[in-house]
């Protein structure tokens, strides 16, 4: 069968000697594997189509399993990602997250929308850090961990300061912080941002300044809930913390 299908490439993969697999999340048809052969050849005019990031519309036959390509055209190439280093690391942090969380032919199409909107955002210069934490918080939400962040999760209350628990799967008043000793007391303006996080549209982001001590605030927050709830170990994100460590 014969598909025409938009995606973005989220893993590319070495196969035999002049060949590539490459795994892309379709905006219709979840993420699926395709064949590109010839795509390690100098002169393959489908070399690009197997690039990391790159948007493109891919035609490919299949009739279970991997697909072959028969035809792509590029629809953004994305190329700054994979050029700066920075950019590089949280554009692979994205990619290789979507390429694990979702299973083959599962219906993704929002993700689809916020990772093209991810990477459009790492290409206009926004906070990659910010970016990045949004992203995280709707695959939190696409698999129903987003944090309740409006009321304290054990009575309903609404005093702060709030203290964020992973385990409760939201945020505790200042009465019942002490149920979750590892959670992490926010600042107002950590709170602030997670509620935000929580319902906003990536494809909506404007620009946005957050003081460094916040980012940091940030981080450890996103970094406990995606532990706990997705728990997924990325090679990218190590790559990110030693980024992080020569940045200080």
């Amino acid at each position: 069968m014969l598909y025409r299908l938009e995606g973005i490439v989220i893993r590319s993969m070495d196969y035999g000697e002049n060949n590539k697999i490459i795994n892309v999340l379709t905006n219709t048809h979840g993420k699926v594997g395709i064949l590109i052969r010839g795509a390690k050849k100098a002169r393959s005019r489908h070399a690009s189509l197997a690039q990391p990031f790159t948007y493109a519309e891919f035609t490919f036959f299949r009739t279970s399993g991997l697909g072959t390509l028969n035809h792509g055209e590029i629809l953004a190439s994305n190329h700054l990602l994979r050029e700066q280093l920075e950019l590089t690391a949280y554009a692979s942090y994205a990619a290789e997250l979507t390429d694990r969380v979702i299973q083959e032919e599962e219906s993704s199409s929002f993700l689809f929308e916020q990772l093209k909107a991810y990477l459009s955002g790492l290409v206009e210069g926004k906070d990659p850090q910010i970016v990045s934490h949004l992203y995280e918080m709707r695959v939190l939400d696409m698999s129903g961990y987003a944090p309740v962040l409006d009321h304290c999760v054990e009575c309903g209350g609404e005093q702060t300061p709030f203290r964020i628990s992973a385990a409760a799967g939201g945020v505790l008043c200042r009465r019942c912080g002490h149920k979750d000793p590892q959670g992490i007391v926010l600042s107002e303006a950590a709170y602030k941002l997670l509620r935000l996080f929580v319902r906003m549209d990536l494809r909506r982001l404007g620009s946005i300044q957050v003081k460094p001590e916040t980012k940091q605030e940030l981080k450890k927050v996103m970094r406990m809930l995606m532990d706990l709830h997705i728990g997924i170990p990325l090679k990218s994100r190590g790559f990110l913390d030693q980024l992080d460590k020569y940045s200080l």
